[in-house]
C-alpha cells in the first residue's frame, strides 16, 4: 500500500485530468445501470400489453441512446486516464534518468548497466499500463460492485443473499492467486533484468568474444538466462491457467442459483419475468468486477513489483553530493594539495591510497608513476570528486573540495580518461560536449592543438561526420585525440591526463606531447603515463607503490636515487637499447 500510495502521488499534478476521467467514469457507470432496467420494464410491459410491438421500438431507441451517450463518456474516461498515465510516466522516467546522473561512481561500480536499462524501460512501461488502465478499473469495478449490490438487494434481497454465498469462496480463491502471483512476477522482472544485462554486456564486448572465438560459450550462457526467464513466465502462466477457469466456474454457480430460485419465484408470482431477466443481467455485471480481479491483481502486482524496483533506484542516495552550504569555486589558479589522504572503494577493506600527501603548485606538472594497481587512477579520480577519501582532505586553492559545489569544481577540471568514450554524434558535438554554444573557431583550434584537425578536414563531412557508438569508425589514437580536443576546449585550470597517449603510435604521441606541452603552460597538470619518456620534464614525479608514496622528485633526481623509479626506467629503456643494438648488428 505504501508503494501504491507513493505512485498515486505522481498523479496529483494532473488532478484535473483525473477528475475528468473519474466524472466520465461515474456518468458511464450510471448509464450502464439503466440498460437492464429498460429491458426489465420493456419485458413486463410487453407481457401486460399482450402484443403491442411499438414498445419494442421505444425500448430499442432508448437502449441505443443510452449506449451512445455512454460511449461518449467512456471515450473521455479512457482518454483522460491514458493521457494522465503517459504524463506521469514521462515525469517518472525523467526523474529516474536525472537521478542516474546524480548517483556516484561507486553505485555504477556494483550495478549492471542492463539492470538499469530494464528498470528504465520495461518496469516503467508496466507502470504506464497500470496507471492508464488498471487504476481507473480498480475504482470503476469497486463502484460498480457496490451499486449493483444495492440494485440486486432492491429487486429481490433473498435471491441476492443466496447468490452472495459464492462471493466468500471467490474472494478466498483470489487471495490465494494474489499470494502466489505477486512473487512470481517479481521473479520475472528480476530475470528479465538479468537477461537484458547479459545481452547488453555481450553486445558491448562482441569484439572480445569474437577475438577469443567464445561465441558458443556466450550463446550457452545466454541460453541459460533465457531459459530461466522462460521458466519464470511459464510458472506465472500455470497460475493463470489454473485459477481463471476456477474463477469462471465459481461465478457460473451464481447464474445457476438465479435460474433455480428465480424461476420458482416467477411461477409463484413473487417476481416478474422482467425482474428476473434484469436480475440475471445485473448479476452478470456484478460478477464481472470479481472476474476482473484476477486481471487487475496481475496488473497491480506487476506494477507494484516494478514500482519497488524503480523506487529502489530513486531512494538510493548518492555518496558524493554538494554540502548543504556549498559555494561556487571561482577564479581558480590551480594549486592542489593532498593532506594525509586515505581511500578505499565501497565495500572493500583494502586501502587503495594510504596517507598520501602532496602539494602541486599552480601551473606545475605532476606525473604519477607506479605498477598497475598502485592507485594512480584512484588518485586523480579524487580531484574532481568522483569519489571521496575516507581520511584526509583535498584542497584546490585552499578550498576543501567538499565545501564547494561539484559542478563548479568540475568546470575547472579537464579530464582525458584512459578509456576514451565518444557519443554517437558528430565530431563537432563530441569536441564541444563540455562547452555550451562553443564557437567554430575554438572547436577547430582545439582540434589543431590535439593534432586531429587535418584528419577531420579530410573526411567528406568534416566536423559534421557522425561517429558510431563509443566512437566506432575512428582508430584508438583518433578517438583519444578527439577526447583531448574536448578537454582543451574546456580551457581548464587543472588538467588530468590518465594515460591519454596509450592508444597512439610513437609519432602521434610526439605530436600530441608537443601540443600538450604548450597547453600545460600555466595549468596544473596531473599525468599518468606508462611511458616514462613522456614525463621527463614534469615538475614532480610521484612514485606510488601499493597506495603509498615511495618516491618523489624530478626525473634526474629520481634516477640518482637508485629507487623504484630507476628500476622502472631501466626496464623500459634497456629493452629499447637492446632493440636498437640488435638493429645495428643486423645492419
Amino acid at each position: 500500500m505504501n508503494v501504491l500510495w507513493r505512485l498515486v502521488q505522481y498523479t496529483r499534478v494532473y488532478k484535473y485530468w483525473v477528475i475528468l476521467g473519474m466524472v466520465s467514469m461515474l456518468i458511464s457507470i450510471g448509464l450502464e445501470m439503466l440498460v437492464p432496467r429498460i429491458i426489465q420494464h420493456t419485458i413486463d410491459m410487453l407481457v401486460d400489453a399482450r402484443g403491442d410491438i411499438s414498445l419494442l421500438t421505444y425500448a430499442a431507441l432508448g437502449i441505443i441512446l443510452v449506449v451512445a451517450v455512454k460511449g461518449f463518456f467512456a471515450y473521455w474516461q479512457r482518454y483522460a486516464m491514458v493521457y494522465m498515465g503517459q504524463k506521469v510516466i514521462y515525469d517518472l522516467r525523467n526523474e529516474f534518468y536525472e537521478h542516474l546522473h546524480e548517483l556516484s561512481f561507486s553505485y555504477y561500480d556494483t550495478t549492471k548497466t542492463g539492470e538499469l536499462m530494464s528498470r528504465a524501460t520495461q518496469d516503467v512501461e508496466t507502470l504506464r499500463r497500470f496507471l492508464s488502465f488498471g487504476l481507473i478499473n480498480i475504482f470503476s469495478n469497486t463502484l460498480t460492485f457496490l451499486i449493483i449490490l444495492g440494485i440486486l438487494l432492491n429487486i429481490h434481497w433473498k435471491m441476492t443473499l443466496l447468490t452472495l454465498a459464492i462471493v466468500p469462496v471467490l474472494l478466498w480463491v483470489i487471495k490465494q492467486f494474489t499470494g502466489q502471483v505477486r512473487p512470481a512476477f517479481g521473479k520475472i522482472q528480476a530475470s528479465m533484468a538479468n537477461l537484458t544485462s547479459t545481452l547488453q554486456e555481450n553486445v558491448t564486448g562482441m569484439k572480445v568474444v569474437k577475438s577469443f572465438a567464445r561465441e558458443k560459450h556466450e550463446e550457452e550462457k545466454f541460453h541459460v538466462v533465457n531459459l530461466d526467464y522462460m521458466e519464470k513466465n511459464v510458472q506465472a502462466i500455470r497460475l493463470w491457467a489454473f485459477y481463471f477457469p476456477l474463477f469462471n466456474f465459481i461465478t457460473s454457480i451464481g447464474t445457476v442459483l438465479v435460474i433455480l430460485y428465480g424461476g420458482r419465484e416467477v411461477i409463484a408470482g413473487r417476481l416478474t419475468i422482467g425482474e428476473m431477466v434484469a436480475f440475471e443481467l445485473y448479476l452478470l455485471m456484478f460478477l464481472t468486477p470479481l472476474r476482473m480481479v484476477g486481471w487487475l491483481t496481475n496488473l497491480a502486482n506487476r506494477a507494484m513489483a516494478s514500482a519497488e524496483r524503480i523506487f529502489q533506484v530513486l531512494d538510493t542516495e548518492p555518496d558524493i553530493k554538494d554540502a548543504a552550504n556549498a559555494y561556487e569555486l571561482e577564479d581558480v589558479k590551480g594549486r592542489v594539495v593532498f593532506e594525509s589522504v586515505s581511500f578505499r572503494y565501497k565495500d572493500s577493506e583494502r586501502l587503495i591510497l594510504e596517507d598520501v600527501s602532496l602539494v602541486a603548485q599552480a601551473g606545475q606538472t605532476v606525473a604519477l608513476v607506479g605498477a598497475t594497481g598502485s592507485g594512480k587512477s584512484s588518485f586523480v579520480h579524487l580531484i574532481p570528486r568522483f569519489y571521496d577519501p575516507q581520511a584526509g582532505r583535498i584542497l584546490v586553492d585552499g578550498h576543501d573540495i567538499r565545501d564547494v559545489s561539484i559542478a563548479s569544481l568540475r568546470s575547472h577540471i579537464g579530464i582525458v580518461l584512459q578509456e576514451t568514450f565518444l557519443f554517437s554524434a558528430s565530431i563537432r558535438v563530441n569536441i564541444s560536449y563540455g562547452v555550451t554554444n562553443a564557437r567554430e573557431a575554438d572547436i577547430v583550434n582545439a582540434a589543431k592543438v590535439a593534432g586531429i584537425h587535418d584528419f577531420i578536414a579530410s573526411l567528406p563531412d568534416g566536423y559534421d561526420t557522425v561517429v558510431g557508438e563509443r566512437g566506432v569508425g575512428l582508430s584508438g589514437g583518433q578517438k583519444q585525440r578527439v577526447a583531448i580536443a574536448r578537454a582543451i576546449l574546456l580551457n581548464p585550470r587543472i588538467l588530468i591526463l590518465d594515460d591519454s597517449t596509450s592508444s597512439v603510435d610513437t609519432e602521434t604521441e610526439q605530436q600530441i606531447q608537443k601540443a600538450l606541452s604548450e597547453l600545460m603552460v600555466n595549468r596544473t597538470t596531473f599525468i599518468i603515463a606508462q611511458r616514462l619518456s613522456t614525463i621527463k620534464k614534469a615538475d614532480q614525479i610521484v612514485v606510488l607503490d601499493k597506495g603509498r608514496v615511495v618516491e618523489r622528485g624530478r626525473h634526474q633526481e629520481l634516477l640518482a636515487n637508485s629507487g623504484v623509479y630507476k628500476e622502472i626506467y631501466q626496464l623500459q629503456f634497456s629493452g629499447q637499447e637492446e632493440a636498437r643494438g640488435q638493429v645495428n648488428t643486423d645492419e
